[in-house]
């Protein structure tokens, strides 16, 4: 019989560079810390590396998990980080070139790509209601974060944007939660950090009744 070696729990790393490179970038939408306006250079690095690639690599490792949708969701948003990446970086000449076309090419431009963020956003939401509170409550905060970002890019609107960031840095502390969740337990910490779960009753009892079937198999 062939055997396969057991991968450890790859959805904190996914989490938590999400999270991180997340609230980087709250921050600069929410003009904390910064001029409202000023390039978002600093999330560069975090955006092709901690947030594009290493979750990314979750999202891979995910799939040898046999978890469809921790594959689907990691990779998506390794993606965007990647993309988005690309859109501020001024070798690729995204931006420039969209302000060369004139006009609102450019606020509508972001607005589309982040709008496509938002349906996808949506359907990971749906896919998530029979979960957790912790997952239910992340794409939540981040449906409407990119609701936001979106308005405000294609609208103009600093306040609208800034609002986008201001629930950007929600959703980064959930996302952060729900890994100190899986991290922190009482295997290996004082504590434990409760994310109550939202499946049906009876799913969990079927569940509990299997295992109890299998132990004694």
């Amino acid at each position: 019989m062939t055997q396969f070696r057991k991968l450890a729990n790859p959805a904190p790393l996914g989490l938590s560079s999400f999270a991180l490179t997340t609230f980087v970038l709250s921050l600069h939408n929410g003009a904390i810390g910064q001029p409202f306006g000023t390039p978002p250079a600093i999330v560069l690095g975090l955006a092709f590396f901690y947030g594009g690639l290493c979750q990314l690599l979750a999202g891979m490792w995910e799939f040898a998990q046999n978890n469809t949708f921790g594959a689907t969701a990691f990779s998506s948003y390794g993606g965007f980080w990647m993309s988005y990446a690309v859109i501020i970086t001024p070798g690729f000449n995204v931006l420039p070139t969209l302000e060369d076309a004139g006009g609102t090419a450019k606020a509508h431009g972001l607005g589309i790509f982040l709008l496509g963020w938002v349906i996808m956003t949506f359907i990971f939401f749906l896919a998530n209601l029979r979960t957790n509170l912790g997952l239910c409550l992340l794409f939540a905060f981040l449906d409407i974060t990119f609701i936001l970002l979106c308005a405000g890019d294609w609208t103009g609107t600093h306040n609208v944007t800034k609002a986008g960031g201001y629930f950007g840095l929600i959703t980064a502390l959930i996302a952060w939660y729900i890994a100190a969740s899986d991290l922190i337990n009482r295997n290996n910490s004082v504590f434990s950090l409760p994310n109550p779960s939202l499946a049906r009753r009876n799913a969990i009892s079927a569940h509990i009744e299997d295992g109890k079937t299998e132990d004694g198999d």
